[in-house]
């Protein structure tokens, strides 16, 4: 007689594929033979034996193949040990993660750092520590899951403004006495930027914090460096996953900011901390990215040369000038398909689906990065419109008006 938590998970996980919407892990390897020269060539991967063209990475600068960062994070196990061996505040803490955070610092302008396992444990510890049942905090409506899961947590009020909206935030920060208004750079799912600088001087005028998850903008937008974040943003959340290609997040703000989420942030306090090699990879991840400019604009050539093929090919995009061009679609289960016709091609690139977007917006997510090469891009546009049209797909080209996300 099956258990009534058996019931429960046959019952969720059947009524999921039956919508399109089971989430299954895929083992991926390496092509030893196309990655013999891993620093120049596309990035590539092989699921069961067939090698795929990889549009599905948020690796934006390709930096987690560059031998030089292989080698640091090589020399940062030899030197450190290949974990940190207890949580920050016990022996956890060691010049490698110090010599970080002071990197941080100095590349953004805020005077403190403190470093998590990821980004998503940074946001929600960030959130449920800074705020309480006497907050009330205002936030874009698409900000990451991370940020709602936190902020539920917190016991904080929550208002939501429409998605990049001058008019509908400055609604909400006149009408309610709030603590922060929260956004992301970059918005993940659609592609598009805050306007952070107009965000920031609506906050200083209702005296409230500005909180920036800046995980896909870091090391790739232009004005997030040279110590100018300080000036516009008063808690930044960056990760290392993203154009810094490794492992780890930190929460940049004022000393008071740190120190007081060093004693209250339970994430922080009772977590193994990140590696000293990790660290290491990571301080040497961003100097790598300071060193080599030519990077970032290699990414915008990338970007530019996909969005002017679809546009010549009639593949409608969102209008996005980031790694990140969605395509919606609408359909989980057409979404899915078109995926699976692409996959057909040698081609892989991320089908986006409920719960993570809204019921109606399924998409593609195609990502773009700076080791991707010409060729490459032509190839995936080429597919893309030889798929979209045998399928017959009636493509979403404005975002659908909702108030459910994430």
């Amino acid at each position: 007689m099956s258990s009534l938590l058996e019931t429960k998970i046959v019952a969720r996980q059947h009524a999921l594929r039956e919508q399109g919407l089971l989430r299954q892990r895929k083992v991926l390897s390496v092509d030893h033979d196309l990655n013999t020269n891993a620093s120049t060539s596309s990035p590539r991967f092989v699921f069961e034996g067939r090698a795929y063209i990889n549009f599905s990475s948020n690796d934006y600068l390709g930096l987690s193949r560059v031998p030089e960062l292989a080698e640091a994070l090589h020399l940062g196990a030899q030197t450190y040990g290949v974990g940190s061996g207890a949580s920050p505040l016990v022996t956890g803490y060691s010049d490698a993660h110090l010599a970080l955070e002071r990197e941080l610092c100095a590349l953004t302008g805020h005077e403190a750092a403190l470093l998590f396992c990821s980004g998503f444990s940074a946001n929600t510890a960030l959130m449920k520590t800074l705020f309480d049942q006497h907050d009330i905090v205002v936030a874009d409506k698409l900000v990451h899951a991370s940020i709602i899961d936190g902020l539920h947590d917190s016991g904080a009020q929550l208002k939501r403004f429409l998605h990049n909206s001058l008019e509908s935030a400055e609604r909400l920060l006149a009408r309610h006495h709030a603590s922060a208004l929260i956004t992301e750079s970059v918005f993940s799912m659609d592609g598009d930027c805050a306007p952070i600088a107009q965000l920031s001087a609506l906050c200083r005028q209702h005296h409230a914090w500005l909180v920036v998850d800046d995980a896909h903008g870091f090391a790739v937008l232009d004005g997030y460096r040279n110590a100018e974040a300080a000036k516009l943003i008063d808690v930044q959340v960056v990760t290392f996953g993203k154009a810094l290609g490794c492992q780890g997040a930190a929460v940049l703000g004022s000393q008071a900011l740190i120190d007081f989420l060093v004693s209250n942030a339970r994430e922080y306090i009772y977590s193994t901390a990140l590696s000293p090699a990790n660290a290491a990879l990571a301080l040497a991840a961003a100097q790598y990215c300071t060193a080599h400019p030519e990077l970032q604009q290699k990414l915008r050539e990338n970007i530019t040369l996909f969005k002017r093929l679809c546009r010549e090919a009639n593949v409608p995009l969102l209008g996005s000038d980031t790694a990140i061009q969605p395509l919606i679609i609408g359909d989980a289960r057409q979404t899915l398909q078109v995926a699976e016709e692409l996959r057909a091609a040698g081609i892989w690139v991320g089908a986006i689906r409920p719960p993570t977007v809204p019921v109606g917006s399924a998409r593609l997510r195609i990502t773009l990065t700076a080791a991707h090469a010409a060729e490459d891009i032509a190839t995936c546009v080429a597919q893309l419109a030889q798929v979209l049209s045998r399928v017959g797909v009636p493509l979403v080209t404005e975002r659908q008006a909702t108030d459910d996300h994430r």
